[in-house]
């Protein structure tokens, strides 16, 4: 449990952030508020334009806020400019000088700020160790490989040792396979680096994958905050289920007297607070192919496709919607095209959305 009186890593409150002025002003942040742990690896998730590199951002400095307070570690920096923060930015682009070798790379913001040379020698050496580059010190940027790049400029966001590394889809460049590899080091590096880092993405897996916690943004507002875990199986509105993973949407009508009654004409045994119309989500893994007629649902096999460790059905439902079950491989024989078979849905299971 986190101690009360150490203040967080970084502390937002209020902030709200628009681009142009008076009829022309376009809202893009608004009255945002969140606490960010020390030693937490944090992310931010949204489609483009939802607000969240504008976030990291107004936190580093490039961006002023129209309204609301930024602080880190409890000191107040909303006034301060990007080189009296104590944070450092790893961009998309990595942003390396392409006429400096590795070492001189890593060294630069060092020398910037004055260090004796043999504090900058070792602190050169520490960060290209920690991200496994010490050997590849002499080389310029463009001897290395795209993940090799990533490296170098997390070991030049490292040196200055900042208290905050603010993270800008550092990953988003490189290919399926290496971005894969790059994100158990990014963890690891997190780990032993113990500072906290904050990480902007729009990929969902990823963002699962390395978060300690995970904002999702839309429309410059944040939605649901969460570990990683509750953010996907316990959705709380719409978009935050639609977004994160597969998911299936049933719409129904909560009834007076309790239950929800799906347009599929189930009737669940779930409350919700008001009578009227509402949206139920359950994920594909979670339902359950059971003979027809002895389930929740009856439905009708549409396609089946084989995942490897898995294989994804396509129903029809009664009411013509669509739904994907996904169950593993040594499930048995996989249902055929066109046959009828019953749809469990377990109660424990479902989750009420707001729209």
């Amino acid at each position: 449990m986190a101690d009360a009186s150490v203040p967080p890593a970084v502390s937002i409150r209020n902030v709200s952030k628009s681009f142009g002025r008076g009829i022309y002003a376009i809202p893009v942040l608004d009255n945002v508020s969140l606490d960010i742990g020390r030693r937490e690896f944090f992310t931010l998730l949204g489609p483009s334009g939802c607000g969240k590199t504008t976030l990291l951002r107004l936190i580093a400095g490039f961006e002023t806020a129209n309204a609301g307070t930024i602080s880190i570690e409890g000191q107040d920096v909303t006034a301060e400019p990007p080189f009296h923060r104590p944070v450092n930015t790893v961009f998309q682009s990595y942003a390396l000088f392409p006429h400096l070798s590795v070492e001189d790379n890593v060294a630069f913001a060092l020398v910037e700020q004055g260090l004796a040379r043999e504090a900058i020698r070792t602190r050169v050496g520490e960060a290209l160790e920690m991200v496994r580059m010490g050997a590849f010190a002499r080389r310029r940027p463009a001897e290395l490989s795209g993940g090799q790049q990533q490296r170098v400029a997390l070991a030049r966001a490292l040196a200055p040792r900042p208290r905050v590394l603010l993270l800008d889809e550092p990953l988003s460049a490189l290919d399926l396979k290496l971005r894969k590899e790059m994100q158990i080091e990014l963890k690891q590096l997190q780990t032993e680096a113990g500072i906290t880092f904050l990480f902007v993405t729009h990929d969902q897996e990823e963002a699962l994958t390395l978060s300690d916690r995970v904002a999702v943004m839309q429309g410059g507002r944040i939605l649901q905050m969460g570990p990683p875990r509750a953010i996907y199986e316990k959705p709380t509105h719409r978009f935050v289920a639609d977004f994160i993973g597969d998911i299936n949407l049933l719409e129904g009508e909560a009834l007076p007297g309790g239950g929800v009654r799906l347009d599929a004409g189930a009737v669940l045994p779930l409350t919700h607070g008001v009578p009227g119309k509402v949206t139920i989500a359950i994920r594909p893994e979670r339902a359950r192919l059971v003979p027809a007629g002895e389930g929740t649902l009856d439905a009708t096999v549409i396609h089946t496709a084989y995942l490897g460790t898995s294989m994804l059905h396509k129903l029809g439902l009664p009411d013509g919607s669509a739904f994907l079950l996904r169950q593993s491989e040594s499930s048995g024989q996989p249902p055929e095209t066109g046959c009828l078979v019953g749809l469990t849905l377990p109660g424990e299971a479902l989750q009420v959305l707001v729209q």
